[in-house]
């Protein structure tokens, strides 16, 4: 997928977060029925004068902080720093397959400080990435490789479906509904990630996912044994 088209579903996704984000499922076993983040706001209802008292509003309220998502000692030489999406199928693939041959072989050994970005090409991305940050930077990487390895699954079926089926993942993980529906209805929150994420593959050029900037250098997705024959030159070299 190309950059422009990234940054295009990034635009769109900010302007329907310019209204209320709500996500809550129901406690009801019976009715299984999961009320949707619709997210609903028009760029028409955005621009119209009952929306500027909230914008002035919001211009006083200081954005909430998108924690950095990192694994790994920050005295590795090598940083790599993957831009993945919750809803891409190569992303998913890359998880099963490399990274945890990734995390034994450099994480573990603290040859590689390892972080994920978030890109979100639409909601179900975003409420996923929402339901992995929950649990806080000591949760995130369990939940989020359990939404990656269970990905052919939760994102079936109408929006109230995949809203359902993330609230079953984040409840598997450990979080309480309480947790959910505070993560989940945190609009100010959502707006940021969307911000800095279009900020941050802008910045680093990123063209699709998944993506890795390893030592400040752009790489398209590779094979574990093209990673790691990277990595291997590049730890080499600082060794050196």
């Amino acid at each position: 997928m190309s950059r422009t088209l990234i940054l295009s579903a990034l635009s769109a996704l900010m302007v329907v977060l310019g209204g209320y984000i709500y996500l809550s499922a129901s406690r009801e076993v019976a009715s299984n029925q999961t009320s949707l983040p619709l997210m609903a706001a028009s760029a028409q209802e955005a621009g119209t004068s009952d929306s500027e008292p909230a914008d002035a509003e919001a211009e006083d309220t200081a954005a909430p902080e998108v924690i950095e998502m990192v694994m790994g000692s920050d005295d590795a030489p090598i940083t790599v720093i993957e831009y993945a999406s919750f809803t891409c199928p190569h992303c998913a693939r890359f998880h099963e397959e490399v990274y945890p041959q990734l995390v034994e072989n450099y994480v573990d050994t603290g040859q590689i400080r390892f972080v994920i970005r978030e890109i979100y090409f639409d909601r179900y991305g975003l409420w996923a990435a929402m339901v992995a940050r929950c649990g806080g930077p000591l949760r995130y990487f369990g939940i989020s490789e359990m939404i990656m390895e269970e990905q052919r699954e939760w994102v079936q079926g109408e929006p109230g479906a995949v809203a359902a089926n993330l609230r079953r993942l984040g409840l598997r993980a450990g979080l309480s509904d309480d947790q959910l529906d505070a993560c989940l209805t945190d609009n100010d929150m959502a707006q940021a990630m969307v911000t800095l994420s279009s900020e941050q593959a802008e910045a680093d050029g990123v063209q699709g996912t998944p993506s890795f900037v390893i030592n400040g250098e752009l790489y398209s997705n590779m094979s574990y044994a093209e990673m790691s024959e990277l990595l291997d030159g590049l730890i080499a070299d600082v060794e050196g």
